[in-house]
């Protein structure tokens, strides 16, 4: 295969350089996020004079300033902050009536409206009372900032994510003739041919054409063995290329690349709605009718009872002013942009966020066991040396020398072995391989052969006793002039975090379980070690949905835990499905929630979020709805004349319960913190 000459940052002519993650969406979230800010300085600045020369603000901190002219500088500051401070308010208000479904935005538009035109008669003295320009001010000012900051967290969301794709390859090797070039992944399209060399991550979905290699796509397989790829075998992106080079003709790019299934996966989580969210969104709606009913109610009431029009309008602006829903409004959805973006940053990817939001009423969790709770990768777990002038170490070291020559996945396994132990590793001359059975070559003066024991029957060479091992393992012969001079095993190694993890899990009351298609002697191993509260072994595809619904039968909420196709029905049928990995598409199309690593730690880490999450969210239901129940009837005037809600005391307590709400939804980030820690 030729090699051809590499040509960084050469563009690939007639394709498009645009992936969607910087597109015209993209811009737009980021103007109206600086226009927002924009428009909350401004307002700012205006409504601190608007405030000071209030009556009413001064009468209620105790101390007096007037000038001539006074009101009239309280009516353009104040005008300027309803029309410019306030615009996008006015505007989903026009939206929401227009669509014919008021929501939160009718009654801002409507309390801004009636507060703006009130004062602004009282001004020109249509009719008698005190203008509440600084009421109306802060209210604006108040609303931008919560948005604002709604907005911002969901900015933060979407970069987050944007920061865990960029660990995938960003270039390919792309032939231009009998060229290569450095090209972008998201520039290659159907029909281009790619190389990917030894030891590299494969960037596309695609067929080989040319080469031969071992290639491990355990995210696929759900098991540890790597598979060897030649002309015309299918490899997916994320793969790990082993020995050989492989000639690669691209089946998939663009939207359909798994760059920008994710990326798709960033919007899909922040526009869903989850069963909370759309319980806020009905209680604002209804919010808003009650809100809009009472108030015109307490005006008429009022007109009734013998009140004076200027009174019963201030209480009707009042009780419009107080009974706001941006409380209600912004509850749920900053605790969904933090939660989003510190998920993010922590190797979730949320695709269903009701799902995420149940992960608190896990009861049993089912386990994949390659790539999942095991590295899906080969490492040394056994070495015999048989000869006398060798130690483990010894045989380790030599074996070491000959293997760093080769990409393959045992090859790997023992020359990381032997440099976690710090052993020196000889110089090899003479290397030659063995096709199919091994490798040979001169180590320190003497012919040392690493192979398999298919070698070793080849040569009629008793295997030694011990070697056989369990069936988890995989075992190569090391030769010294021909003699065995001992043995090394190999087998799919337990990740480190794996017995935390499920300590944890079952500190919190989860059941623990492993289903595996590997045998009952590596399964019973593998759950032994783990402290696991069941097993299943030899299981089938269809065989781990009737694990998840025989749990569930017995009244257990279920979460599966799967890489690959072989585990996507049962993370279908699973009440959370929860794909590790860079993972298959039919896995990552399944689950519900997508671990960007393969850590079990990761799964710890999901039910830890998804509790304070959902604890966050009730919280600020609480609070948003709670405060209306007491503020509405006491603007209205239930208590009169003993007490009276003032529009100014009104608008604080709106204020003050937005910002109340959220404080509290960022306070998730110091308790996601301590739930990492």
């Amino acid at each position: 295969m030729p090699d051809g000459t590499v040509m960084p940052g050469m563009k690939h002519g007639g394709h498009s350089g645009h992936t969607g993650q910087t597109g015209h969406d993209g811009h737009d979230h980021a103007g109206m996020i600086t226009d927002f800010l924009r428009r909350f300085w401004i307002s700012l600045i205006l409504t601190v004079p608007v405030v000071v020369i209030s009556p009413m603000f001064q009468h209620a901190v105790g101390y007096h300033l007037d000038f001539p002219g006074r009101d009239g500088v309280s009516f353009v500051l104040a005008s300027i902050i309803f029309l410019y401070g306030g615009l996008p308010f006015l505007r989903g208000f026009w939206d929401e009536v227009r669509r014919g479904e008021p929501g939160m935005m009718t009654l801002i538009g409507v309390a801004i409206t009636v507060a703006y035109a009130y004062s602004t008669a009282v001004v020109f003295n249509l009719v008698e009372g005190m203008d509440f320009y600084w009421e109306l001010a802060t209210l604006i000012v108040i609303m931008l900032l919560g948005h604002w900051l709604e907005m911002k967290s969901v900015a933060g969301a979407s970069k987050a994510l944007e920061m865990i794709v960029r660990m995938l390859p960003a270039e390919a090797h792309m032939y231009h003739g009998n060229m290569l070039h450095d090209m972008r992944v998201d520039e290659l399209k159907p029909g281009d041919l790619v190389l990917v060399k030894p030891g590299e991550k494969i960037p596309v979905d695609g067929t080989v054409t040319e080469g031969n290699s071992s290639v491990n796509e355990s995210m696929l397989t759900g098991e540890s063995v790597p598979v060897v790829k030649t002309a015309g075998s299918k490899v997916i992106a994320g793969a790990i290329n082993g020995e050989g080079s492989l000639k690669i003709r691209v089946d998939k790019s663009g939207k359909d690349s798994y760059l920008n299934k994710v990326i798709a996966l960033v919007r899909e989580a922040q526009a869903a709605k989850s069963q909370t969210q759309r319980l806020a969104d009905r209680a604002a709606r209804w919010l808003t009718f009650i809100a809009l009913g009472a108030g015109f109610a307490t005006f008429i009431i009022w007109l009734l009872q013998g009140q004076t029009f200027s009174f019963a309008l201030e209480r009707m602006v009042t009780v419009m002013v107080t009974s706001c829903p941006h409380a209600l409004g912004v509850a749920i959805p900053l605790v969904v942009a933090i939660s989003t973006a510190m998920s993010a940053r922590n190797g979730l990817l949320l695709r269903n966020r009701t799902a995420f939001e149940n992960a608190r009423r896990i009861t049993a969790m089912v386990f994949d066991k390659t790539g999942t709770l095991t590295e899906g990768k080969f490492g040394v777990s056994r070495i015999q040396s048989l000869l006398p002038q060798y130690d483990n170490n010894g045989l380790l070291s030599a074996a070491a020398a000959l293997e760093q020559e080769s990409q393959h996945p045992i090859a790997q396994g023992i020359v990381t072995a032997a440099k976690n132990a710090a052993l020196p590793i000889p110089t090899v001359s003479g290397f030659a391989s063995i096709t199919g059975k091994g490798v040979t070559g001169e180590v320190n003066g003497k012919k040392i052969s690493v192979v398999s024991p298919g070698y070793l029957k080849e040569q009629n060479m008793e295997i030694p006793a011990g070697a056989a091992g369990s069936a988890a393992e995989t075992v190569v012969f090391v030769l010294e002039n021909n003699k065995i001079a001992g043995f090394i095993a190999l087998s799919d190694q337990i990740r480190p975090d794996a017995a935390e993890a499920v300590r944890q899990l079952k500190n919190q009351g989860i059941k623990v379980y492993m289903a595996t298609g590997d045998n009952t002697r590596v399964g019973r191993a593998v759950a032994e070690t783990l402290g696991l509260d069941g097993f299943f072994a030899e299981v089938l595809p269809h065989q781990k949905v009737e694990i998840v619904k025989d749990l569930q039968a017995k009244g257990e909420y279920v979460a599966m835990t799967g890489d690959g196709v072989n585990d996507a029905p049962a993370l279908a049928q699973a009440n959370v499905g929860i794909a590790v990995g860079s993972g298959t598409d039919v896995a990552a199309e399944t689950a519900d929630i997508i671990l960007t690593d393969s850590k079990p730690s990761d799964v710890l880490g999901l039910v830890n979020f998804g509790k304070a999450t959902y604890r966050k969210m009730v919280q600020n239901l609480f609070w948003a709805t709670g405060y209306n129940v007491v503020a509405i009837p006491l603007a209205a005037g239930v208590l009169y004349p003993q007490f009276v809600l003032s529009p100014a005391l009104g608008a604080v307590l709106m204020s003050l319960s937005t910002v109340v709400v959220a404080v509290n939804a960022q306070l998730l980030r110091r308790s996601l913190k301590q739930k990492e820690s």
